[in-house]
């Protein structure tokens, strides 16, 4: 006995909505470091309510958790580069650093994310 996933088309469409919204948000961060986001993230307030009690709608939520905690290491690492400056560049390291690490951390997200859509799995918390 073998088991189908059925997906009715209005799922379907939504979830090659959310596909595109992982590839454009990925996009968004090699092409422009994250700034470009904003485009996708809007998509994601308006479209995440169509999607109520399905596991798409994790997917929109991580997506939007995503972007705000990058935000958030993003503007650290602004601070560190603009604040301490002044200290023989030792702010520029540590903005490096810090920038590096969130980027990874969001390319690692998204990734996680697509595959995890692909195996149509919800995504935690």
């Amino acid at each position: 006995m073998t088991q189908e996933l059925t997906l009715d088309s209005n799922l379907e469409d939504q979830k090659n909505m959310v596909r595109i919204l992982y590839i454009v948000h990925a996009l968004a961060l090699v092409f422009s470091l994250g700034l470009l986001s904003v485009v996708p993230l809007i998509v994601n307030y308006i479209k995440r309510p169509e999607t109520e009690g399905t596991y798409l709608y994790s997917h929109h939520s991580w997506m939007i958790r995503s972007f705000w905690w990058f935000f958030v290491w993003a503007m650290v690492a602004a601070f560190f580069w603009i604040a301490l400056f002044w200290l023989l560049g030792l702010g520029i390291f540590i903005a490096w650093v810090v920038g590096g690490l969130a980027w990874i951390w969001k390319a690692y997200r998204l990734l996680r994310g697509f595959f995890d859509l692909e195996n149509n799995k919800a995504m935690p918390g």
